[in-house]
């Protein structure tokens, strides 16, 4: 299953995700420009058991290097399509997790699920010697922490079946509870490190992403994360809207639904398309925002409701809903 898109909008610009990524990709032009002695600065940078337990090996690293490993290593990638899935993953689920806990608090939250994943591994294999690198179990984390925030949201998940790509929109909880399955399966079933992947680093990613999102929701915002919420707030609301309308009677021919706008869009007027699956029909409409509409206000949308047997077609009305700005 590889996803696509989540459904749950981000009210923010991601800037911390977007640096992250930004700095993923760097490191890895750095990695790749090693040539011939990339192995060498994988050893050096990753994270490497054995070098933490064994005398002999932790002799020729300096303190300041051995910890400085258990962060870099969730920066450093074994090929591109390495690096590829990890970041696409992390700009999929990272934006949602970064509006709730706010900048500031979100890099340190992200920074510590790395950290835990790469104990996690550790601990499990003390004795290896290979590099374990990667941002899958910081990514790990973050999903952790999307399980809990955003369950009821959905994945649009590419499904290939042979070779015809199939494409369903699968519920977040069962979509991540279903990837931590996997993990601790390959886990059991593999000791820990089968195919070179460190499973037991996604694991401890995730569960500790689920407990320090619970720690850090105890934290106060700070100042400067709400200057920076503020500063990067998304002055719209996506173009594209996904609306489900549901029937309120099955003797109105009506549908109902809502569309999210800004204030400023309500103030200014906008324009939005609307995907509206309804059966197996998945119609896009134009939809436009008067300037000047009110909160509440019902946009109709004229034969776009239900085909009643008796030959009527009903309207579609769209509830305007403004987005909450922050505060102060």
């Amino acid at each position: 299953m590889i996803p696509i898109r989540d459904t749950i909008p981000s009210r923010n610009y991601p800037v911390i995700t977007t640096a992250i990524i930004g700095i993923n990709v760097l490191v890895y032009l750095v990695q790749f420009s090693q040539g011939g002695v990339a192995d060498r600065f994988v050893y050096i940078y990753g994270l490497v058991p054995a070098r933490y337990v064994d005398p002999r090996l932790s002799h020729y690293f300096t303190t300041g290097q051995q910890i400085f490993s258990l962060f870099s290593f969730m920066f450093l990638h074994g090929g591109f399509w390495h690096l590829l899935g990890n970041l696409w993953t992390l700009w999929i689920f990272g934006d949602n997790v970064e509006d709730r806990l706010g900048p500031l608090r979100y890099l340190v939250f992200y920074l510590a699920c790395g950290l835990a994943s790469g104990l996690s591994h550790l601990i499990l294999n003390t004795g290896s010697n290979i590099p374990t690198i990667g941002a899958s179990g910081a990514i790990a984390g973050v999903m952790g922490a999307y399980f809990i925030l955003f369950p009821r949201s959905k994945v649009l998940t590419l499904v290939p079946i042979v070779i015809i790509p199939l494409f369903f929109e699968i519920p977040a909880y069962f979509f991540l509870g279903f990837w931590f399955f996997l993990q601790f399966l390959n886990a059991a079933a593999g000791h820990g490190a089968a195919g070179g992947i460190a499973w037991w680093a996604h694991i401890g990613g995730f569960i500790f992403g689920i407990i320090f999102l619970k720690l850090f929701q105890l934290l106060p915002d700070t100042g400067a994360s709400k200057m920076i919420s503020k500063a990067t707030e998304k002055k719209h609301t996506h173009r594209l809207q996904i609306i489900r309308p549901v029937n309120l009677d099955n003797e109105d021919p009506n549908l109902y639904g809502t569309i999210l706008v800004t204030s400023s869009e309500a103030k200014q007027g906008s324009r939005k398309m609307v995907n509206i699956p309804w059966g197996f029909q998945k119609r896009l409409i134009k939809v436009t925002i008067p300037a000047g509409i009110a909160e509440g206000a019902k946009l109709r949308l004229k034969g776009q409701g239900r085909l009643m047997p008796n030959g009527r077609q009903g309207d579609l009305l769209l509830k305007v809903a403004l987005r909450p700005t922050h505060e102060g």
